[in-house]
């Protein structure tokens, strides 16, 4: 299977809290993928995606483009285009787009 991820429905993102936040189901179950999800997330400038966390649920997350705050348990870090980011479970994150320009990052999470 091979598609354009601009073909792929975009949605808002359903986590309280969240603003200037959408994201693309790239590859999911309805595609037959039966262990990962791979999700587009577009954080648009001044938007935020809330602290929280996944009690049973790691993400792989690579930025593809852009600059936000990462904040989570530890502290306050600047990510940007080509950081890999690997987030365990019970780990709490979040995302805050200050910069005039979209964040854009790929996210893979289990099916379960």
């Amino acid at each position: 299977m091979i598609k354009q991820s601009n073909e792929v429905p975009e949605e808002t993102s359903s986590l309280k809290g969240t603003k200037g936040c959408t994201l693309r189901w790239l590859i999911a179950e309805k595609d037959g993928a039966e262990h990962y999800a791979m999700r587009l997330f577009e954080l648009k400038p001044g938007g935020l995606i809330p602290v929280h966390s996944h009690d049973d649920t790691e993400h792989e997350i690579y930025i593809i483009e852009g600059t936000a705050t990462l904040d989570g348990d530890e502290n306050k870090i600047t990510v940007k285009k080509d950081d890999v980011i690997f987030v365990k479970p019970g780990d709490k994150h979040s995302f805050i787009n200050n910069s005039d320009k979209p964040f854009k990052f790929i996210c893979v999470i289990p099916t379960i």
